[in-house]
């Protein structure tokens, strides 16, 4: 096999995984809710995601400040697991195997629970 061979399919198996990542965050951004297409938009679809995960829009500047950004990340990560109902080990895979979690939370049968109180509610007397 030459190097333009194995370019070659280097460049279809990146392309392929790039197409499922879109369709993926596609999908995701559709079962919360939102328009698909933001996924595809740079800098929207980061503010889709933080409504996503019910936290403020002014979070986008916490992703500019270098180490925080990191962390931050992190947190956007559990939400969106937590909002699907997920608990701390599929965020762990979203994290480490970004390329297999991600298409099981878009195309498996987890629902969007953003809508849905979390907290109890105080019994009325």
């Amino acid at each position: 096999m030459d190097i333009a061979s194995l370019l070659g399919v280097f460049l279809l198996v990146w392309l392929f995984l790039v197409v499922l990542m879109i369709a993926s965050m596609w999908k995701i951004f559709s079962k919360a809710g939102q328009p698909g297409w933001a996924a595809i938009v740079p800098i929207y679809n980061i503010v889709v995601i933080l409504e996503i995960v019910r936290k403020p829009i002014w979070w986008i500047l916490f992703l500019i400040i270098p180490f925080v950004n990191m962390v931050v990340a992190l947190v956007l990560i559990y939400q969106l697991a937590k909002v699907f109902g997920k608990g701390i080990g599929f965020t762990l895979g979203l994290i480490f195997l970004p390329i297999i979690f991600y298409p099981i939370l878009a195309f498996g049968n987890s629902t969007y629970l953003g809508g849905v109180q979390t907290m109890p509610v105080a019994p009325t007397i």
